[in-house]
């Protein structure tokens, strides 16, 4: 088949291409895709727990941060501003300082005990023996009972007249029963039933992630190690710990952040006694900001806790990455 020329003079004529693509119906079929709605169906799902956050979170730090830089009190009807002056004052406080070395000691001493009190509970806990769940429910306890009842009871327990502690002690003629321990009225004896009584409230908490922690672990492992001759310990150490570590940083992480602002034990059992050797930051900011009605430099010492629960966030964060890593 052979295409005659165009006659001179004549426009040659185009060879017919593909057919033009329909124009869009406007931005309208983009717009409401399926990919925008299941983007706007996420941001409906989410932002109720943005919003808690923000309502519950944010406007709360932000309104310390501003009294923390005012003069503001409880009888105040203005607010001036008065920069750094206030944590200047706290820094120079020496109650701050005490409260500043208890907080880590009473931390510090509280998560070694739940850390080796919840190992110890989740071995024991974790292959299946008659009762298991009746034991089970009795080390919860602690985390299901509201703290402010059961630090009552600790406080009677621990009362210098009432103790039954100390009626026991002397009936086994260990201690004198005209002169029985003060639990609560001498400093080093206070800051240890503190620190005792914390123990037996977060340890349920501890137990149950390591006892997670535990059940995850592939039981080939350990039953490998047993028939190759490791003992107990050996299995312990060498092979559940690595493999929990994981998991105890994260209990580990959760009880730092809920001890370090803490003061319901502190306040119900000594308010912050003997002589403030008890006295913890989020208690002394109670004590300074609400009960002393200064609510500027109450809001001060909160503002401590922050960068402090960051930094160790960020440190023990960095610690599980590495122990994922290798």
């Amino acid at each position: 088949m052979t295409v005659d020329a165009p006659a001179h003079g004549a426009a040659p004529t185009p060879a017919p291409g593909p057919a033009p693509a329909p124009a869009p119906l406007g931005g309208r079929r983009h717009r409401f895709g399926p990919e925008a709605r299941a983007t706007w169906l996420g941001v409906f799902m989410i932002s109720p727990a943005i919003l808690f956050i923000i309502l519950l979170i944010g406007v709360p730090f932000a309104m310390a941060f501003v009294y923390a830089m005012s003069d503001v009190s409880i009888a105040s009807t203005g607010i001036h501003f008065v920069g750094l002056q206030n944590f200047r004052s706290v820094l120079q406080s020496p109650a701050f300082r005490r409260a500043l070395v208890n907080s880590a000691v009473f931390t510090v001493a509280s998560q070694v005990l739940v850390l080796v009190g919840a190992t110890i509970l989740s071995l024991a806990l974790k292959d299946a023996f008659r009762g298991r769940g009746f034991f089970r429910f009795l080390i919860l306890l602690p985390w299901v009972a509201p703290i402010s009842l059961g630090s009552i009871g600790w406080k009677w327990i621990l009362d210098s007249i009432y103790s039954v502690i100390n009626w026991g002690l002397a009936a086994l003629h260990l201690v004198d029963k005209f002169d029985p321990p003060m639990w609560l009225g001498t400093p080093a004896l206070a800051m240890i039933s503190v620190i005792l009584v914390h123990t037996w409230r977060m340890l349920p908490f501890s137990t149950v992630i390591m006892l997670a922690g535990l059940t995850s672990i592939p039981k080939e492992i350990p039953e490998a190690a047993n028939v190759d001759g490791a003992g107990f310990f050996r299995t312990l150490f060498q092979i559940t710990m690595p493999m929990m570590r994981p998991i105890m940083n994260v209990a580990l992480l959760f009880g730092v952040i809920f001890t370090f602002t803490d003061m319901t034990v502190v306040y119900v059992l000594t308010r912050g006694g003997p002589y403030d050797t008890t006295q913890v930051l989020p208690s002394l900011a109670f004590f300074t900001g609400v009960l002393g009605s200064d609510l500027a430099e109450g809001a001060a010492i909160s503002i401590f806790l922050v960068p402090i629960l960051v930094v160790v966030a960020v440190l023990m964060l960095r610690t599980a990455a590495r122990s994922e890593v290798t």
